[in-house]
């Protein structure tokens, strides 16, 4: 199974890497250490390119020129690894002394490669073995080779540009460019042979390589208000569009003709932008306005004319470089980790012809989207059990327990399924036909946010609910929202109203909606009515009395105005004071019923007394029984708090005390005070 996320409808799977492996049970992996046949990981693996990592991580990976090999360097030990994809297997690795910072291929295929190593040296690699070595007068950072003039810059941490001509094989004369630091990054554009250079002073020098010479220097502002540095300098394929990176993670997009950037793109993580890829080459047409920045972070990929985000790639790991597959959806990445990262967006462009099987994964994948949470096995409820009747292999090891159901073998679900329902098949057939048909029929020009009878096939009492209480705006949203369109679609989702635990649950809609108002609620309501029939009345009689006296209309319309305005207020006054002692009624017997007070009260009253008492009433009651229950007490007076806390208030009272003898009183004790208990000592003449 194949990790993948979505966002902005397009699917992007990681093939290889870490955290590829679907999430298992823990009754599975104890199984992984007994027998890796047992392992559904193992089983349902994707492998793609045959022990695709190195030792700890890797640096750089690039793309033969022929798509037939992959090249990529890592380390511990430095090494170089090939990979060829007729196999989707490695080809060779090789050691090298020191750690590799970049590199080049000079040939179509792995054959030639220059590499800039992190000890000043220069590598040349051949088929065989390393061909030679030289060093530069400073640490290296970048390499470019200009195949038009065999010349290869090396950009270095210094204020030069050394340039290695390999026709020659010598040394030329430096470019010296206009800054103290280094240079991090350079590109040669192939259509008019420009030269640019990435500077940590934040510009970028543009060099005439048949002149020799600076053609013009450019300030780049990234805008966002902190000095950075040029880390990533990347040309078109065409002669005018030209992008770098920041160190605070900002693209800019330019043309040649104009000093100001076309579009600028925040990366949103504040690390120094590493590589920049140009998507003009992939295979779908609708998509050679893309372009893609990446940061050790994440790679996104991105509209260059609206800046729209298209997909974004981030691994668990931090990202070192990001090569891309000529015309196809597939990336490799070279990170921090042991592996090396493969993904796969299939909305970018087909699968490489060397893995074309991927298109038939993603392809199953995305028509039938996996329901379970663990691979080869579906989740069921307790209700799905009773349904395909299999109650007896609850325990077994065919069935494991999880949460409120069971996890079973999707093999045995769908043969279980097809015994309980042998026209499963057939009638879903049938129900998509049927909904497909239904589809068509609609008429073109209904409104998509409008809430017609049509749309909602089940559960129209629902809707109904929601437009009442908050408006049909939000039913419309609910409605036509793809989280929730099944619900009011699809049949299998119908409410049933009728059921019990439904009734029980939702007690106000099984009755129609009307709960039985209490005695005091009928009465306060047949009170508001009333004075609301004597405000009509009195609006009747105002409108008669306007029209016979229309000269003291204003007069009169202005004190009724203020006399409704008054009967008003005391309606809504008395309404709320109705509101309050509801509230209080109801905090008050939820606190008697805590205490156990209910119960008495209801042993003393009957049914009819107890609708007739007032709230008033039946708090002096329960305060009578109180105080009644504090006199059986001596000397206790207990206080209950409405939180249900008691207060115990009492008068301790010492033992009395006896008294003592005229013999007792004299100093020391003559004979024992309590007659009949037996001596300590074997004197019997002491205390005679």
């Amino acid at each position: 199974m194949l990790k993948s996320t979505n966002s902005n409808g397009v699917s992007v799977y990681q093939v290889s890497g870490t955290n590829v492996a679907r999430s298992l049970p823990d009754w599975i992996a104890r199984k992984r250490k007994k027998a890796l046949r047992y392992d559904v990981d193992y089983q349902n693996r994707v492998e793609l390119i045959q022990d695709f990592e190195f030792s700890e991580a890797s640096n750089k990976i690039r793309v033969t020129n022929d798509g037939q090999y992959v090249m990529a360097t890592g380390t511990y030990k430095p090494q170089i690894h090939v990979y060829e994809f007729s196999n989707l297997a490695i080809k060779f690795s090789r050691h090298t002394d020191a750690e590799n910072v970049d590199f080049t291929l000079l040939s179509d295929d792995w054959t030639k490669s220059i590499h800039l190593q992190n000890d000043r040296s220069l590598e040349f690699q051949i088929k065989g073995e390393r061909y030679y070595k030289t060093r530069i007068p400073k640490y290296g950072r970048c390499l470019a080779y200009n195949d038009v003039s065999c010349d290869l810059y090396v950009g270095a941490s210094s204020d030069e540009v050394f340039r290695l001509n390999l026709e020659r094989g010598r040394y030329m004369r430096p470019f010296t460019i206009e800054s103290n630091g280094g240079v991090n990054s350079i590109d040669i554009n192939k259509l008019h042979g420009l030269v640019s250079m990435g500077l940590d002073d934040g510009t970028v020098e543009f060099w005439d390589p048949r002149a020799k010479q600076r053609v013009i220097k450019a300030v780049i502002n990234d805008g966002s208000g902190a000095k950075g540095e040029i880390t990533c300098v990347k040309f078109r394929r065409d002669a005018l569009s030209f992008a770098c990176g920041t160190s605070n993670g900002v693209s800019l997009l330019y043309d040649l003709r104009n000093s100001k950037p076309l579009i600028t793109k925040d990366q949103g993580y504040g690390f120094g932008i590493k590589d920049i890829i140009w998507l003009d080459n992939t295979g779908a047409e609708v998509n050679n306005d893309l372009i893609l920045t990446s940061d050790k972070k994440i790679a996104k990929i991105w509209n260059r004319n609206t800046g729209k985000p298209f997909a974004a790639m981030e691994p668990s790991v931090d990202i070192n470089d990001v090569e891309y597959v000529p015309n196809s959806g597939m990336f490799f990445m070279a990170t921090e980790s042991i592996p090396m990262h493969t993904y796969y967006i299939p909305a970018l462009g087909p699968a490489p012809k060397w893995c074309s099987f991927l298109d038939n994964i993603t392809e199953e994948l995305e028509e039938k989207p996996s329901d379970t949470v663990y691979s080869n096995y579906r989740f069921i409820t307790r209700d799905d059990v009773k349904k395909l009747n299999i109650e007896q292999l609850v325990g077994t090891r065919l069935m494991k327990a999880y949460m409120h159901g069971y996890f079973i073998n999707t093999e045995l679900y769908d043969k279980v399924k097809l015994i309980a329902n042998p026209t499963a098949l057939e009638d879903e057939r049938e129900r998509e036909v049927k909904k497909r048909i239904e589809k068509e029929r609609e008429s073109r020009t209904r409104t998509a946010g409008a809430v017609t009878d049509t749309k909602i096939k089940v559960n129209k009492s629902i809707v109904g609910h929601l437009e009442k209480k908050f408006g049909s705006n939000v039913a419309e949203n609910v409605v036509n929202d793809e989280r929730f369109k099944e619900m009011f679609e699809d049949p299998a989702f119908q409410v049933d109203e009728s059921n019990l635990d439904y009734q029980q649950i939702n007690s106000g809609t099984a009755l129609g909606g009307l709960k039985p108002l209490t005695a005091a609620e009928e009465s306060d309501e047949e009170r508001l009515e009333e004075e609301k029939n004597d405000e009509m009345s009195l609006d009747e009689q105002d409108e008669e009395g306007n029209e016979e006296d229309s000269e003291d209309e204003k007069a009169k319309m202005e004190a009724e105005e203020a006399r409704k305005e008054k009967i008003r207020k005391r309606l809504l006054k008395r309404e709320h004071e109705r509101k309050l002692e509801e509230e209080r009624k109801r905090k008050y017997l939820s606190h008697l019923k805590t205490l156990g007070g209910v119960t008495e009260l209801d042993k003393g009253l009957t049914e009819n007394k107890k609708k007739n008492l007032s709230f008033a009433e039946q708090v002096a009651i329960q305060r009578k029984k109180n105080q009644k229950e504090k006199m059986k007490k001596k000397n206790v007076r207990i206080h209950k708090a409405p939180s249900g806390a008691a207060e115990i208030t009492f008068i301790p009272r010492g033992k009395s005390k006896k008294t003592r003898s005229s013999d007792e009183n004299l100093q020391g004790k003559k004979k024992q005070i309590y007659e009949g208990r037996r001596r300590a000592s074997k004197n019997t003449f002491r205390g005679m």
